[in-house]
């Protein structure tokens, strides 16, 4: 299935994930046009030293923003642990969580932080509150990101659109400040947050290699497809009556 779709969207599509080889050809792919990674991404993939991690990556990524979160619950150790991630290369965001595991929130931080000139990424953002509060920390000059988790949002059973659409009103005012679409969940998740008008959708490596297989596939074709899938086993099984 050709890319063309995917490339005709409104909207950038960032890879998210910490496997280096799925980096590696992604970042070879124009229509992808940055990273996103996350402490628990990091481990999944079995790495252990995070910043060996980060320092391959970039080797890879030298220009398109990618996107590296500090993993301390206190904020004297956050701050700290988010100035040296912003030096390590001129295309790096600072993911910063909107609060820490106690619910303390990190709007203060946050706002030190964009005051300082740091490319932030303000991650685990579910509510409008949120966003409000982000909104009003940014440094409106310096270029930033606000994650929404719309897929976590759907989880729950609502419907994350306005939210979506209110949060594009809330930063509306920053013209550095871009919304990303975050957790998705299925390849419909990045049309609508194209449709929405989201400025940035972050998409796991596997649901991307399942938008570039069947992404604007004929219907027709894919029936077929899916009763040649089922024959196919149901020989491969043996299966009798």
């Amino acid at each position: 299935m050709s890319t063309a779709i995917l490339e005709k969207l409104a909207i950038k599509i960032f890879a998210d994930g910490a496997d280096l080889k799925g980096i590696i050809d992604l970042y070879r792919k124009p229509f992808i046009q940055g990273f996103t990674t996350n402490p628990t991404l990091v481990r999944k993939m079995g790495i252990s030293d995070y910043e060996v991690f980060a320092r391959s990556a970039l080797e890879i990524v030298t220009d398109k923003p990618i996107s590296f979160e500090v993993f301390s619950d206190e904020f004297p150790e956050m701050r700290r642990q988010a100035l040296k991630i912003r030096d390590w290369q001129d295309n790096v965001y600072v993911k910063i969580p909107i609060t820490n595991t106690r619910a303390e929130s990190a709007i203060d931080l946050i706002r030190d932080l964009a005051a300082e000139g740091v490319k932030l990424n303000v991650t685990a953002v579910l509510t409008r509150k949120q966003v409000q509060a982000v909104a009003s920390a940014l440094n409106r000059e310096i270029p930033s990101v606000v994650s929404v988790f719309a897929g976590r949002v759907a989880d729950t059973g609502v419907d994350p659109l306005p939210l979506m659409k209110k949060s594009l009103e809330l930063i509306s005012a920053l013209p550095g400040a871009e919304l990303l679409w975050a957790s998705v969940r299925e390849v419909l998740n990045i049309f609508q947050a194209s449709a929405c008008g989201c400025h940035i959708v972050t998409v796991p490596h596997d649901i991307l290699a399942k938008a570039i297989k069947l992404g604007g596939m004929d219907l027709e074709e894919l029936s077929l497809d899916t009763v040649r899938m089922f024959y196919a086993d149901a020989v491969a099984a043996g299966f009798q009556l």
